[in-house]
């Protein structure tokens, strides 16, 4: 494993001639042989596209409460300052996965984490993964749910949205029919590469609905009429009330390790100018759709922005059409992570090889993907609205941005034996202070959501 890790490994033994340099069970016979290296920088993710696919990563399901979170927060003004307060943070905390990627040479979030931090953070991490991809896909059905209501009621010409229409248009009935018949049998399969194809329909789909609420807002219809507008917080503390949700939206950090290891260029420049770029695009779609979202409705918005317009609206509807099909490819993406970190667990636990596992593999992964998918249909089906589960998920969010950086970074600089400069301080410091605001938002956004949904 070692020998092959990295061909560039090795080009300080003195040697220059290409037998010496050239991989094992590769011919070395002469120089004009194509190197391994360049042959993967060739077939590697370019710059542009890299940032398509950490626009797509980022962006999602959270954007229909992104109103609702300006709401919380206490205005606009609040609003946008926190997201750019926390834009800072979301993108050195890609730098820094990044560079702890290139220093542990792992490929994927988890074992970055596992290899930075010790095996005990590893399987913290391993948990963390799983719950917030099983919440996240439990927020999918019910915005699935929310978006048909809307949708039946459109074509039975119910402008309020209540059709109480025939058994077969009932919310739970419609959520169970489209999971079993569209999202069950994509879930089962052992790869998603077919979903590569809806990446590029999830984006347009988001992109749509940030028109939408944006035009709606400067050519409202005559029905709407905004609540009261608030022009500043109530208090300071209610500003807290909108980073889960600002969280769960810009959290690509998950994806995003893979994303930089399959890049022609495995440096930390350009990858910094990707997550920029991106985190840019992503600011500009969540602000668009929080500001004009909340100015529409103010402070009677929805925490689903789009059930706060009228069914009967033929631009709304588009969108809600473009959500549900976004949704419905992203749940077997979310559910395939999960299943994944869960086997992993499993095999861990056991104390066996994913080899050996291999005759079992195809019984294990059918269980997990039925009890998965029961379990998360359920408590969607008696889930009230999505804001519930965004504000209960969105504290892991905080720490995938926030606290597993924040200890790699402290931990890759802890084992330096280099002379420690004031750089190397500054860094210590800072990798602290991730970690220290990455647990206080948990903590503090976790409890209170238990509190507000959980015991009340």
């Amino acid at each position: 494993m070692a020998i092959n890790t990295d061909i560039e490994d090795w080009a300080g033994l003195g040697s220059s001639d290409s037998g010496e340099r050239a991989w094992l069970l590769q011919s070395p016979s002469v120089d004009s042989a194509r190197h391994p290296e360049a042959e993967e920088r060739r077939r590697g993710v370019s710059p542009v596209g890299a940032v398509f696919i950490v626009v797509n990563a980022a962006l999602g399901a959270g954007l229909l409460n992104f109103p609702a979170a300006f709401s919380m927060a206490g205005g606009v003004t609040a609003g946008v300052m926190l997201q750019m307060f926390m834009l800072i943070f979301i993108i050195t905390g890609l730098v820094i996965l990044a560079y702890c990627s290139l220093v542990s040479n792992e490929a994927t979030y988890q074992e970055v984490v596992r290899a930075t931090c010790g095996k005990v953070t590893g399987v913290l991490c391993d948990v963390a993964i799983a719950v917030y991809t099983f919440g996240t896909c439990i927020a999918f059905f019910i915005v699935i749910g929310d978006q048909l209501d809307r949708l039946i009621a459109a074509v039975a010409h119910d402008s309020d949205g209540d059709s109480g229409g025939p058994w077969y248009t009932d919310r739970k009935f419609t959520i169970v029919v489209t999971a079993v018949l569209v999202i069950l049998p994509l879930s089962i399969p052992k790869e998603i590469g077919f979903q590569k194809y809806a990446s590029a329909l999830s984006v347009m789909g988001t992109f749509y609905v940030t028109v939408v609420v944006i035009v709606k807002y400067i050519w409202p219809s005559k029905n709407m009429s905004p609540d009261y507008v608030l022009s500043s917080s109530a208090s300071w503390t209610a500003v807290f009330n909108a980073m889960p949700t600002i969280c769960f939206g810009f959290q690509c950090h998950v994806s995003c390790v893979p994303v930089f290891n399959s890049m022609r260029r495995k440096e930390i420049k350009p990858w910094g100018f990707v997550v920029t770029l991106s985190m840019i695009i992503c600011l500009f779609v969540y602000t668009g759709t929080g500001v004009c979202g909340y100015l529409t409705f103010g402070s009677s918005v929805s925490q689903d922005v789009l059930m706060s317009y009228p069914s009967d609206d033929v631009a709304v509807a588009i969108a809600r059409a473009f959500i549900v099909v976004c949704v419905v490819t992203s749940y077997p993406i979310l559910h395939f992570c999960g299943r994944a970190v869960v086997e992993g667990l499993w095999l861990r636990f056991r104390g066996e090889q994913v080899e050996v596992c291999v005759r079992r593999e195809r019984r294990r992964r059918i269980m997990q993907t039925v009890v998965w998918f029961v379990v998360t249909l359920v408590l969607a089906l008696f889930t009230p609205d999505i804001g519930r589960v965004i504000s209960l998920i969105g504290g892991l969010a905080a720490c995938f941005i926030f606290v597993f950086p924040g200890l790699c970074l402290m931990q890759a600089k802890l084992s330096e034996t280099d002379v420690r400069s004031a750089s190397w301080h500054g860094l210590v410091v800072y990798s602290v202070a991730m970690v220290t605001l990455g647990a206080f938002i948990f903590g503090l956004t976790t409890s209170n959501s238990i509190y507000k949904d959980v015991v009340n």
